[in-house]
């Protein structure tokens, strides 16, 4: 069970496939992500794998339950009870005026058209919005003492392309203090002013295949550090991001024709507030 939980976690995507069977009936790891991304508003896929996992379970271990305690209540009469019809019914009122506002928003919505000159003309006026900064990959070998970092430095003297990479990534599972030891010590993309000062200012100094000279001392300790990726500052074409300014014009659009329209509807309505 903890492989599929794992499993799902890590996928990021949704899929049809059952993960778990209660009494007959197939709990799919589609209402599991349903419930996992409604639950993180939508930000499940950008939470830590372990996080990811944890929250799967819990999920899982609800909806186990919960199918669970309606078999127990059909078998108890719950479901031919008036207290049951009376609250499905007040249930169903609700749903019904939910869901049709949710489809008239909907309809609303695809009604909207965004012309590409009004797309260009949004692009060329917010050029900050689609420039990307400059970025530096690197991996980092995290140590207490200044004297550990230039052993560490010593035996990396000399070393170039895959064997350099080879070798620090090694030192890194062995001998590093920090949480991305395991993975070699490596610290994926970050973009100016992610990491502290000191770091900071060290590594984006550094080309690409450079490791530090000296070691570089932040709050943490003492890091030995090896650029292995740079991107260079860079403008976004029109292309790539169309369909994200089509959208967003869409939505502005919306809300201006949304405000539009309550304004209408409620001239047109009956409206009395109860006295207190």
């Amino acid at each position: 069970m903890k492989k599929v939980i794992l499993a799902l976690a890590a996928a990021g995507a949704v899929y049809a496939g059952t993960v778990v069977t209660v009494n007959g009936k197939n709990i799919t790891d589609t209402e599991i992500q349903e419930v996992l991304m409604q639950g993180t508003q939508g930000r499940f896929n950008t939470l830590p794998a372990d996080k990811q996992a944890e929250l799967s379970q819990k999920v899982i271990d609800g909806l186990i339950s919960q199918e669970l305690i309606y078999t127990d209540a059909v078998k108890m009469g719950v479901l031919e009870s008036s207290e049951y019809k009376t609250e499905l019914d007040k249930v169903l009122d609700r749903v019904k005026v939910q869901l049709a506002s949710k489809v008239w928003e909907k309809r609303q919505f695809e009604k909207i058209t965004v012309s590409e000159k009004d797309a260009k003309a949004y692009y060329k006026a917010n050029p900050a919005e689609f420039s990307e900064k400059a970025k530096v990959r690197a991996s980092h070998i995290l140590v207490k003492t200044q004297v550990e970092a230039e052993n560490i430095t010593k035996e990396l003297k000399g070393l170039k392309d895959g064997a350099l990479n080879a070798k620090f990534s090694e030192l890194a599972k062995t001998k590093s203090t920090g949480p991305s030891g395991p993975k070699g010590g490596d610290l994926g993309f970050f973009g100016q002013g992610q990491m502290v000062p000191e770091f900071n200012d060290a590594v984006f100094k550094m080309k690409k295949g450079d490791v530090t000279k000296t070691p570089v001392k932040t709050q943490f300790g003492y890091h030995v550090i090896l650029v292995t990726d740079k991107q260079e500052a860079k403008d976004l074409p029109f292309t790539e991001v169309q369909g994200f300014i089509e959208q967003k014009l869409k939505v502005e659009v919306f809300k201006e024709q949304m405000q539009a329209k309550m304004q209408e509807l409620k001239k047109n309505a009956k409206i009395n507030f109860a006295k207190k």
